[in-house]
């Protein structure tokens, strides 16, 4: 009778398939059931006002037909904690507004590790490449990526443009940012709540003057990765990646707790 009367918490969750399939597991569920938890599945196909009740939303989606259930749901349930607050996501899903957020990140390690943003440009319409690049001194090669980073499959599609010629076979608006050679390897950092993971993954090889003479104007991330793959083998890969030095834990876990309260968001 005593477990009965024990309050439970609701915790709604409305994510993308995919996201469902690698996040919500089996084990997950057990484990948040033993500890007084409910995951629940929110129906997409039915007005969210309608269903509950939550004690918690947890939301990975965008577009403006959730943003307004969304925003309906919290008019009418204030006391739902929502994660993450819309504002805070579309910040994050403005590639200009998340990197102005990046830049006003204090780090107080003393040490001789830097940690910012390459130089890059937004560019509005075809007319204006040239100047923008000559007037903000861009150097080539630069890398061209679109103004949204929602997850959506154009937000992933990605180029790298070696010379002023490739820049014709780009359609603004776009963002143009300079490549920095990081020795073909790249860290990723994974944040859920306190907890912060950093993991190395093979990245894009380091480009040359030489190779900048010789490629061609324009190449897309994929047919990058795919000449790569024809001339590295994997165990020089392998090799590559476990020669790259791991950052500092302390410097890693300073950045991530600086951008989280930045962008007041809950990483999961």
């Amino acid at each position: 009778m005593a477990e009965e009367n024990v309050m439970r918490y609701r915790i709604g969750y409305a994510l993308e398939q995919k996201k469902v399939q690698t996040i919500i597991q089996s084990s997950l569920i057990i484990h948040a059931r033993n500890r007084g938890i409910d995951l629940i599945s929110i129906d997409l196909g039915k007005p969210l006002i309608d269903q509950g009740p939550f004690h918690c939303i947890i939301h990975k989606l965008s577009g403006p037909k959730w943003s307004k259930q969304l925003q309906e749901f919290s008019s009418r349930n204030p006391d739902v904690i929502v994660v993450d607050p819309l504002d805070s996501v579309e910040r994050i899903h403005n590639r200009i507004s998340m990197l102005q957020v990046v830049n006003e990140v204090k780090i107080c390690q003393k040490s001789e590790i830097s940690f910012g943003i390459p130089k890059q440009i937004f560019v509005e319409n075809p007319a204006s490449f040239y100047n923008c690049i000559e007037t903000e001194g861009l150097k080539f090669p630069v890398i061209a990526k679109s103004l949204v980073a929602n997850g959506s499959a154009k937000s992933h599609q990605m180029f790298l443009v070696f010379n002023k010629e490739g820049l014709e076979g780009l359609k603004p608006p776009i963002i143009l940012q300079e490549f920095v050679n990081h020795g073909g390897v790249i860290f990723k950092v994974y944040v859920a709540g306190e907890h912060v993971k950093c993991v190395k993954r093979k990245s894009l090889p380091d480009i040359s003057s030489e190779t900048i003479g010789t490629s061609q104007n324009l190449l897309s991330f994929s047919q990058i990765s795919n000449l790569t793959s024809e001339d590295q083998s994997d165990e020089s890969v392998d090799r590559l990646i476990e020669e790259a030095e791991m950052p500092p834990m302390s410097f890693v876990t300073e950045i991530a707790n600086g951008l989280k309260q930045a962008f007041e968001i809950t990483p999961i």
